[in-house]
C-alpha cells in the first residue's frame, strides 16, 4: 500500500506541474517576438494576384495565376494571423508590366518559399511546398510567356523516420495508382501521346522504387499495389483517358504534400521535388482534356 501510495503521489505531482504549464505560457505574449518570415510572401502573394487580376480579362493564364495567388495569401494570411506573431512593413518585389512580369512574380514566387521551406515547421512546410507546386504547375501552362521554369531535381537519398512511414505509405499506393493508369491510358491514345506516357510512367516507376526502399530501409513493409483500380470516371476514349491521368497525377501530389508534411531534411525535399514534378506533369494534361483550372494546383 505504501508503494503505490507513493507512486500515486508522484503521479499527481507531474499531472499537476503538466497542467501548470499552459497556465504560465498563457500569461506570456503567446507568439515569438521576431517578425513573422511568412509575412513577405503573403504580400507578394497579394500583389502577384493584384497584378495578374489586371490581366485576367484578356489572358486565360493570367486569371489562373490570379486565382491561385489569391489562394496563396489566404493560406498564408490565416496562418499569419494563426500565430498572431508581430509583423513588419514589406515591400513587395516589383515586376514589369504584363506577362513578362507575371513569368517574373512566379519565379520569385517559387524562390521565397523554397528559401523558408527547410527551417519552417512541418504544417507551415505543407503550405510553402504547396506555393512552390503550384506556381511551377502555372508556369506550364504558357511556357514560353510564364516559364520554362525548372522541373524538379532528380531523387535524392533520404531517410523516413516513424511519423513519416504512414505518409510515405500513402505516396506509395498513389504511385501504385498512377503506374496503373499509364498503363490502362496508352490503349485510347494516339501514337503522338506515346513519349508523354512512357515519361510519365517511367518518372512514378522511379518513385514506386524510391519509397518501396526508403520503407524498407525504415523497418517497414511496403504496401503492394492492387490488382485493378477504379477510375473516377469510365476511361472510353481520348478526352476521358487524358483527364484520369490528370486525376492521377493530382492524387499523386497530394500524397506527397503529406509527406512533406510529416518530414524533415532530406525527406521534406525529395516529397517536395516529388510533389513540384506530379503538379508540371499534371497541368498539360488537364488543359488538354479541358479541365479547368489547367494548372494542378495542390494548395
Amino acid at each position: 500500500m505504501t508503494g503505490r501510495s507513493s507512486e500515486l503521489s508522484r503521479r499527481l505531482l507531474l499531472r499537476s506541474a503538466l497542467l501548470a504549464v499552459p497556465l504560465v505560457a498563457a500569461c506570456g505574449p503567446g507568439y515569438a517576438d521576431a517578425p513573422d518570415p511568412l509575412v513577405p510572401l503573403l504580400e507578394q502573394a497579394k500583389a502577384d494576384a493584384a497584378a495578374a487580376q489586371a490581366l485576367a480579362s484578356e489572358d486565360e493564364a493570367a486569371k489562373e495565376v490570379a486565382t491561385a495567388r489569391e489562394a496563396h495569401a489566404r493560406a498564408l494570411q490565416s496562418e499569419v494571423d494563426r500565430l498572431n506573431r508581430p509583423k513588419s512593413a514589406v515591400t513587395p518585389v516589383t515586376a514589369p508590366e504584363g506577362m513578362a512580369g507575371l513569368k517574373q512574380r512566379l519565379a520569385t514566387a517559387r524562390a521565397q518559399a523554397a528559401q523558408l521551406l527547410p527551417t519552417e515547421s512541418r504544417f507551415r512546410a505543407g503550405i510553402l511546398a504547396s506555393i512552390i507546386a503550384d506556381c511551377a504547375a502555372l508556369q506550364k501552362l504558357k511556357p514560353s510567356a510564364l516559364g520554362p521554369g525548372d522541373d524538379a531535381a532528380p531523387l535524392t537519398t533520404a531517410e523516413a523516420g516513424k511519423d513519416t512511414i504512414d505518409a510515405l505509405q500513402q505516396a506509395l499506393a498513389a504511385e501504385h495508382a498512377a503506374i496503373w493508369v499509364y498503363g490502362l491510358v496508352s490503349a485510347f491514345l494516339p501514337g503522338d501521346f506515346s513519349k508523354a506516357v512512357a515519361e510519365g510512367s517511367a518518372d512514378h516507376v522511379k518513385r514506386r522504387d524510391f519509397c518501396e526502399r526508403t520503407l524498407t530501409a525504415a523497418g517497414a513493409a511496403p504496401r503492394g499495389p492492387e490488382a485493378a483500380y477504379v477510375p473516377p470516371k469510365p476511361v472510353t476514349d481520348q478526352a476521358s483517358a487524358m483527364a484520369v491521368v490528370a486525376s492521377a497525377e493530382g492524387d499523386v501530389a497530394s500524397a506527397w504534400r503529406s509527406v512533406v508534411e510529416h518530414s524533415d531534411g532530406a525527406m521534406r525535399d525529395t516529397a517536395t521535388q516529388a510533389l513540384v514534378t506530379a503538379s508540371r506533369r499534371g497541368t498539360p494534361w488537364r488543359a488538354q482534356s479541358g479541365l479547368k483550372p489547367a494548372a494542378l494546383l495542390v494548395s
